[in-house]
């Protein structure tokens, strides 16, 4: 199992079968609304909850099929997380809410923001997926890999090797959230665990962004570290370095604020989470 979360945790009904996990911390003008990446879950974002608790409101999420919340037979798809979100924002009246995505959340945050373009001012993008573009080819190729077994038969050595990719320089910090992913091994879900994040992949490669990045009229931005050793994917997209990514994703974007993180990997809120908070900071301000 999982260890207790640092903040209290309440639960949102989706369904019948699906109970939301979320931390509902802070107050302010603004709700950060903030949606973790592929294989991760709330704690993902105590560095940046910590330090804008005292200025905003905090909501972070599990997604379904992720941490506390509940596990199932989900699509993982990025409309479905859209839907999610959208309803958890319902729910609990959120007004002035900013989402704030990595990763694979970061395409759910931007899935959100063109399914409900009305509901937001600004968008943060930390180290998205989805601006990077795959040949069918290519794409066969990864949803090939990532299937169920490939997640549930990982040895305790491949999830530390898996975890290092994240980082420029992996922090001791993270070590409870590695502990985590080892000891959901014996948990009785941890097999719908890993479906959904197999599916997950598919669904960030069966519902691609990078041409829709023009529909965004939020003001947006988009970090990168510049050390980000998982986007591009250097196997499949060899002449591609992160710059060139996060620049032809960005320049599609109307109003979009382009920053990077030197000595930063793709796990930015725990890599280089001082620089980030500032970044973060001077967007929400100005």
């Amino acid at each position: 199992m999982i260890a207790t979360y640092k903040y209290p945790v309440q639960y949102l009904s989706i369904n019948w079968e699906t109970e939301v996990a979320y931390i509902d911390e802070g107050q302010g003008d603004q709700t950060l609304v903030f949606i973790h990446g592929l294989a991760t879950y709330i704690p993902s974002w105590y560095p940046m909850v910590d330090h804008f608790r005292s200025q905003y409101r905090c909501v972070a999420i599990d997604l379904p099929g992720y941490g506390r919340s509940s596990k199932g037979d989900y699509p993982a798809t990025m409309s479905y997380y859209a839907g999610v979100v959208g309803q958890l924002i319902d729910s609990l009246g959120l007004e002035d809410v900013v989402l704030v995505g990595h990763s694979m959340g970061a395409q759910v945050a931007v899935t959100t923001v063109l399914d409900f373009p009305n509901q937001f001012e600004k968008l943060i993008l930390l180290a998205p997926a989805g601006f990077e573009t795959f040949s069918p080819e290519h794409a066969s190729l990864l949803k090939a890999t990532a299937v169920t077994e490939t997640f549930l038969n990982a040895t305790e050595a491949q999830i530390r090797a898996s975890w290092a990719l994240n980082f420029y320089q992996m922090p001791e910090s993270v070590e409870f959230m590695i502990q985590d992913r080892i000891n959901m091994m014996e948990a009785s879900d941890f097999e719908r665990y890993c479906q959904s994040v197999a599916r997950g992949v598919h669904g960030m490669l069966n519902q691609p962004i990078a041409d829709r990045l023009g529909e965004i009229r939020q003001k947006t931005l988009v970090v990168y570290g510049e050390e980000d050793a998982l986007i591009p994917n250097r196997y499949l997209n060899p002449d591609l370095t992160t710059k060139k990514v996060a620049e032809s994703g960005a320049s599609k974007i109307p109003k979009v604020v382009l920053k990077y993180v030197p000595a930063c990997g793709h796990f930015i809120s725990f890599d280089k989470p001082a620089e980030i908070n500032e970044i973060v900071d001077s967007f929400l301000t100005n």
